[in-house]
């Protein structure tokens, strides 16, 4: 219906409104596919914060954590060694202020230097949190860092978000946005697909 055959002429709105069509799906397709892919790319930029304690610090394990995340494929885009005061610590645990055990806790942490960063990677939040194992090191899995490395849940050596909502405040409460380094390594594409 296209081309009216006892006078041979073209129908020119309807081949007009065909080409559209196909023009309109052939982007809404491309759109469709780079919408996916920025997808897939944002959901490679999820942050989490990480922070070595103080008895990771003393005990010389920053490397070996460090190493554990890169070796996973995370991007490291901020960290810094630090003594943290006693407010900032109390604002990073305020969710805990109404427990016994608070007091000790910021006594603790802000007992010697300590090591806040921040990873990004695709499902970085609750990898991180796998990767460090169970809050007490008795029930930690060997192969977990609290599982390899500590022994009491008080001395447990690292602390890593548990959602993404509480690594956004947190990494806001540690950093600054000029501190959040965006790059991309060399070796992101043999990570992702």
């Amino acid at each position: 219906d296209l081309m009216n055959l006892p006078s041979r002429s073209f129908n020119r709105s309807r081949l007009q409104t065909n080409l559209l069509s196909k023009k309109a799906v052939m982007i809404g397709t491309i759109l469709a596919f780079f919408s996916l892919f920025s997808y897939a790319m944002a959901a490679n930029k999820e942050r989490t914060f990480i922070m070595v304690k103080p008895d990771g610090v003393q005990r010389g394990l920053v490397g070996k954590i460090i190493e554990r995340f890169e070796q996973k494929g995370f991007k490291l885009v901020a960290m810094k060694f630090t003594w943290a005061s006693k407010d900032l610590l109390e604002k990073h645990y305020a969710d805990l202020s109404a427990r016994p055990f608070f007091p000790g806790l910021v006594n603790y942490m802000s007992s010697g230097p300590v090591v806040p960063m921040v990873w990004e990677g695709l499902n970085v939040v609750k990898t991180g949190r796998q990767m460090l194992g169970a809050t007490n090191p008795a029930d930690s899995l060997p192969g977990t860092i609290r599982g390899d490395f500590c022994i009491q849940v008080g001395r447990n050596i690292i602390h890593g978000s548990d959602a993404v909502e509480s690594a956004n405040k947190e990494i806001a409460l540690w950093f600054n946005e000029k501190e959040l380094v965006s790059w991309q390594p060399a070796a992101e594409s043999w990570v992702y697909e």
